[in-house]
């Protein structure tokens, strides 16, 4: 009963932040980052433990699968866009890929992480579904690779502001292609804040970075690991 209760409660408190966040464009609204927080807020204000609410949250987690295949939705819908950019989307989509997983390695690196962080830190910059799948074929924590995952999409979402002003003039295919690329999800949703094409880019570009790194990393991750000397 508990489990039910737990999925509407999780549902509703997410709808309602979604809500805000359309509101008022506050980074510190983002339900990625905010709704967690609340529901870790509510458990220790009522003083239920996670063994209880869990159950209900294991059935929304079920559902990453399903969210996997419905990402050829947008596929299918800006197939046209997609044909007219496709050598643009093709270059800066497997750059950005390979320079998110070798980055994330270099900096695990550098703060002396082991190798299972760092297999775990790898794929942080693909929507959580696939980037759970990688984690788990490279042998890395996926809890761990989600909140990594998480973390890139909510800091890529922040600077991005920063990073187009630094920029000057950004056209919205190159705006779309760098929030779907580097910020997958949570990119995709800042995205339409600018108008449909960055949208309609960055959904593209979340997907198709979700899809090179998932072919990619579980290769080219120990190549570069072996490379580092830390397996």
């Amino acid at each position: 009963m508990f489990a039910l209760i737990s999925v509407f409660i999780t549902v509703i408190l997410y709808k309602l932040v979604q809500h805000f966040y359309h509101r008022y464009s506050s980074v510190f609204l983002l339900p990625i980052l905010s709704c967690p927080i609340l529901l870790i807020a509510g458990l220790k204000l009522f003083d239920i433990s996670y063994d209880l609410y869990e159950p209900g949250a294991s059935w929304l987690s079920s559902m990453l699968q399903p969210a996997t295949v419905a990402l050829a939705v947008p596929l299918y819908k800006y197939r046209r866009i997609l044909r007219f950019y496709l050598p643009e989307f093709v270059v800066s989509i497997v750059c950005g890929a390979v320079f998110a997983m070798v980055s994330s390695l270099l900096i695990s690196k550098l703060l002396h992480l082991d190798p299972q962080l760092m297999e775990s830190l790898a794929p942080r910059s693909i929507t959580t579904p696939l980037a759970i799948d990688v984690s788990r074929q490279l042998g890395g924590i996926p809890s761990l690779t989600a909140a990594f995952v998480i973390f890139t999409g909510i800091t890529g979402s922040m600077l991005s502001p920063l990073v187009f002003r630094w920029l000057k003039h950004v056209s919205p295919i190159t705006k779309g292609l760098i929030l779907g690329v580097s910020a997958h999800g949570t990119g995709t949703a800042k995205a339409q804040e600018y108008g449909k094409t960055e949208t309609a880019i960055a959904s593209l570009a979340m997907i198709f970075t979700g899809i090179i790194t998932t072919l990619l990393a579980p290769e080219f991750v120990p190549f570069l690991l072996q490379l580092m000397g830390t397996t």
